[in-house]
Order: structure tokens, then C-alpha cells, then sequence
């Protein structure tokens, strides 16, 4: 059984699917670091600009397929589609929060 998915991360699939790009940050805490495809970026203005090309780049919606606790993280599985070869395909997020936001988020 997937354990229930925490408020800011409803926050975080519900914008991610919607494409709003400020919702989207508002998830994030200020300093806040993102790993994906290879690259990291650290910092609101360093994250804005990676959430604008990944919804300009793969037009993408997320189904959260399954959620764990995992040493201080909370890892969710989500089926993702989009404009991108092999759509759809399984992704993990690990996410660590901290007073309600998102403080690393590592895509695999």
C-alpha cells in the first residue's frame, strides 16, 4: 500500500499537470536544489527556468502511480507522457521536504 502523499506534493503533481509555472515554485523553498536529466539546479531562479523548458520542451502530465517513506524522503513512482520518445514511462522522484516545501527533488 503507498503511503498518502504529503499536501505540498499534491501541490506539486497538480501543477506539474496543469503547467503553472508559479504554483509550481511556490512548492519549492528558496534555496531549494533540483536533479534531472544529468544536470542540477539550485536556487528559485535556477528552477523556474528548469520547470519552463521541461513543460516547453516535453509537454508532459504525471499519474502518481505509487508513494513510499524512505530514509527521510518520500519517493514517488509516476507514470509520465509526453512529447518525447518511449511516452509513457515510469519516473521516480525522491523528494526532501522541510516546513512544507520542497527542499531536493532528484528525478530518475
Amino acid at each position: 500500500m503507498s503511503a498518502p502523499l504529503p499536501q505540498p506534493l499534491n501541490e506539486y503533481f497538480r501543477a506539474s499537470n496543469e503547467h503553472d509555472v508559479a504554483a509550481l515554485l511556490a512548492s519549492f523553498a528558496v534555496d531549494a536544489t533540483v536533479q534531472d536529466e544529468g544536470k542540477e539546479y539550485v536556487g528559485a531562479v535556477a528552477i523556474r527556468m528548469w520547470i519552463e523548458e521541461t513543460i516547453r520542451k516535453y509537454g508532459f502530465t504525471v499519474e502518481v502511480a505509487g508513494t513510499r517513506d524512505e530514509d527521510g524522503k518520500t519517493v514517488v513512482t509516476g507514470r509520465v507522457a509526453g512529447t518525447f520518445p518511449g511516452s509513457p514511462v515510469n519516473v521516480t522522484y525522491e523528494f526532501t521536504l522541510g516546513r512544507q516545501r520542497i527542499v531536493r527533488l532528484v528525478i530518475r
